[in-house]
């Protein structure tokens, strides 16, 4: 299993747990910096399905201009979130991970367990300390 993106943003420390976790299974991801370069409209889409999300499930409000866009309405379709997570890929929660066991908006980090082999390599902590894998390899959260 090393076919497996994340759509990361390196400032973000769920998302920097997430891709060490990913490492701590033994699988160097593709890593897409997705305020560099974002998915196309039709990928951000079949993500947002394939994760069984809605748009607005997907949609970040923290340090974002969610609020100025008044983004809360919830009469705004799902084409309008898209476009505005397209417009300001900021928007676009994080980290997003694809792996041939699906496709997972990993929120908290240890969500991305779900979508890798059962063992880890060894002990693994988030950057707070809190311990997620133990030292056989075996999931603690």
């Amino acid at each position: 299993m090393t076919d497996i993106i994340i759509y990361h943003n390196p400032e973000c420390g769920t998302s920097r747990n997430t891709l060490a976790m990913i490492r701590n299974a033994g699988i160097e991801p593709h890593v897409v910096e997705y305020l560099k370069t974002p998915p196309a409209r039709a990928l951000l889409v079949q993500l947002i399905d394939r994760a069984g999300m809605t748009p607005r499930a997907l949609l970040r409000e923290k340090d974002t201009p969610y609020a100025e866009l008044s983004l809360n309405d919830t009469s705004l379709s799902d084409d309008a979130l898209v476009d505005a997570m397209m417009a300001r890929p900021i928007l676009i929660n994080r980290p997003l991970v694809i792996s041939p066991l699906g496709v997972k908006l990993c929120r908290p980090s240890e969500a991305v367990l779900d979508l890798l082999p059962s063992d880890q390599l060894g002990a693994f902590a988030k950057e707070d300390g809190e311990q997620v894998v133990d030292a056989s390899g075996q999931r603690v959260v």
